[in-house]
């Protein structure tokens, strides 16, 4: 699965890893769902929920912490075509964990059986919920297991850590290897998968029964293609650097179907650069988020590989 990364995975930069590498199931970015708001979800999130592809399924995220403002969000989703709807319970940032939702809802998680309840008696097809192990510690998910199971949740994705961790240290697969355990549920694993050494571990280790790709994917869309023997583990420079090539140019290009002027497509094309973590490549990619304009860009791109 390609992971639902905030402020990346558009419908833009969804179709060229379904062109390319065509993941198992893609996911949206997480759609704000705001209390007491009239508008359920905002066109664009509309526009979102709604840019399918006929081969790969696509599953629509909430994040919110009101129970009938997420039903209505749902509702919405599937008028416009979602026929797969997960929720949030894992972000660790911003508004959304001081406005008690994602994370954050592990934290104050009263209303976690409302909000499960409604959403399942709302959703027609798939529902899912993506999840930390803990606000706090790492254990907490067990005591969620039995809660997940019993309002019908289809599926689960874990990413071990606790919400307070953030992205530091390690992600801890120890834990989902008990999760696995310890639910008749199916277990998606998620975090620290950045190469093929890394998917065949966890999968070893955890008993999952699939993976989800997030920061690795975003800085090597092949990663899929690797992990399924189609592609290299370890592409040569000269490989990668024309992989790298084609990857920020498709982006380039897609931005300027959803995105306006060549600031806006820069700035969106660097957020695409700062998860790209190769050291081979460092200098390169250094250059590209410095440059001011597009043709300063184009150039540096045009460059890539030989210097």
């Amino acid at each position: 699965m390609l992971a639902p990364m905030q402020g990346l995975t558009n419908r833009a930069l969804r179709s060229i890893f379904i062109d390319w590498v065509r993941p198992d199931v893609v996911f949206t970015e997480f759609l704000r769902v705001r209390p007491g708001s009239k508008k359920a979800l905002s066109s664009i999130d509309k526009l979102e929920a709604s840019c399918r592809s006929s081969s790969v399924p696509l599953v629509v995220q909430l994040i919110g912490k009101d129970p009938e403002a997420l039903e209505a969000a749902a509702e919405t989703a599937q008028d416009v075509g979602a026929e797969h709807i997960n929720i949030n319970l894992g972000c660790p940032f911003g508004r959304m964990n001081s406005g008690s939702a994602g994370g954050a809802l592990l934290k104050n998680n009263s209303k976690l059986p409302e909000i499960l309840n409604k959403l399942r008696s709302t959703i027609q097809g798939s529902f899912s919920v993506k999840v930390r192990s803990g606000y706090d510690r790492s254990d907490q998910i067990l005591e969620l297991l039995q809660l997940f199971e019993d309002t019908g949740v289809d599926f689960l994705i874990i990413h071990p850590r606790t919400v307070v961790q953030k992205y530091e240290g390690s992600a801890d697969h120890g834990v989902t290897a008990r999760v696995v355990s310890n639910t008749r549920l199916p277990v998606i694993a998620n975090g620290d998968i950045v190469c093929v050494e890394d998917g065949q571990r966890v999968f070893e280790q955890t008993g999952a029964v699939g993976l989800m790709l997030g920061r690795g994917a975003i800085s090597d869309p092949y990663l899929f293609e690797r992990l399924r023997g189609n592609a290299p583990e370890i592409p040569s420079r000269r490989d990668r650097a024309a992989e790298l090539q084609r990857y920020i140019g498709e982006v380039v290009e897609r931005y300027k179907d959803i995105y306006c002027g060549d600031v806006q497509i820069l700035n969106k094309t660097k957020a695409v650069l700062s998860q790209i973590n190769d050291t081979d490549f460092r200098k390169e990619i250094k250059k590209l988020k410095r440059a001011k304009n597009i043709v300063r860009f184009a150039d540096h791109l045009e460059k890539l590989g030989y210097s």
